[in-house]
């Protein structure tokens, strides 16, 4: 088939398909062979464009600017396991579509959340790991790891674990990095459990230059490290994308501002009698590990800028919460902020 033929069927489809689960054959036409795979990374646009989630590396780029990726975390409180899948439909109760899976490991002195893009093997071994959540002993302090540089000059932070790793590896192709992507704390809160957590975090590799008109965020065009030896095993396949967007320019070494995001800050609502905030219909059940997070005044934000809920987390049901979350965050930074919240905060409540 010739090549034009061929890039305008591809681009029908790719026009045609604009959502789960149909969009799977989108990312079937990118597993056929390797031309077929080059013109598709070509005519996907990444999530801040399209507002899509196609292959896994999109979960590694930021959101859409115009409006919420609408997701939702699955607890299981037997395995100490977290799925996060993307909403199908405005419903809480439909099945959607799997994205990433963490796993809650406690240590003598912290806890760690290894996040993975396969929900069978979430080890820091697997070729499917891209990341964790380390906390002190109180739950007070996180900080999120990228197991790839999330952008040019990314700081590589050394410890025991990944040099076990490294000698454990089960995929050579594979090693378990620890770049430093995200700092969360969790302030001590006065009124115990009857007033709202109050949270801070730092995206350490996110300049606050990138929420101004025209700024723009560190975007991973590909996953340096192919570990996948075949599409089976996952539920949709890697993005090799050679073009680096918006990684010119974007968090020039770590010497830029970097920006903060603070909890929204509730209201007393008289007749309730509670703390309100306003989900819009995304969270039905009050509870102390709902947040919304926005821009902070530290970063010079203000009116529009500083309203703009970028993350919002929050119950839904016993053991299902939703996560919403857009431009400049990505779903897994997104996620990991949100595994914060459910860990046990000694010093806060």
């Amino acid at each position: 088939m010739p090549t034009e033929l061929l890039r305008d069927v591809l681009m029908r489809i790719e026009e045609a398909e604009s959502s789960w689960p149909p969009r799977k054959d989108v990312v079937a036409c990118a597993g056929v062979c390797r031309s077929w795979r080059e013109i598709m990374k070509e005519i996907v646009k990444i999530p801040e464009v399209s507002g899509l989630i196609t292959f896994p590396i999109s979960l590694k780029q930021p959101g859409p600017r115009d409006f919420p990726l609408q997701c939702f975390i699955k607890r299981n409180r037997t395995n100490q396991t977290y799925h996060l899948y993307l909403g199908l439909t405005q419903a809480l109760t439909d099945n959607g579509k799997f994205l990433l899976a963490a796993r809650k490991c406690r240590r003598t002195t912290c806890t760690d959340y290894l996040i993975s893009l396969n929900a069978d093997d979430m080890s820091k071994g697997s070729g499917t790991y891209i990341g964790k959540l380390r906390s002190n002993f109180l739950g007070t302090k996180f900080t999120v790891y990228d197991a790839q540089p999330p952008h040019t000059g990314a700081m590589f932070t050394k410890s025991r674990s990944t040099r076990l790793v490294s000698s454990k590896q089960v995929s050579p192709r594979a090693p378990a990095g620890n770049y430093q992507v995200a700092h969360i704390s969790y302030e001590l809160n006065v009124l115990g459990a009857r007033g709202p957590r109050r949270m801070q975090c730092v995206m350490d590799s996110i300049p606050a230059s990138a929420i101004e008109p025209g700024g723009t965020a560190p975007t991973q065009a590909e996953f340096l490290i192919n570990s996948l030896d075949s599409f089976s095993s996952m539920p949709f396949f890697r993005s090799k994308s050679s073009r680096m967007e918006s990684m010119s320019g974007a968090l020039a070494g770590h010497k830029e501002e970097k920006l903060v995001l603070k909890n929204k800050a509730p209201r007393w609502h008289e007749q309730l009698q509670c703390w309100c905030l306003n989900f819009r219909g995304r969270v039905t059940v009050a509870s102390v590990k709902n947040f919304q997070l926005v821009a902070s005044e530290e970063n010079g934000t203000t009116g529009q800028e500083h309203d703009k809920v970028i993350l919002q987390f929050g119950k839904v049901g016993k053991d299902l919460f939703t996560m919403d979350f857009c431009y400049p965050i990505s779903a897994f930074q997104a996620f990991a902020i949100c595994l914060s919240s459910f860990d046990t905060k000694i010093a806060c409540e």
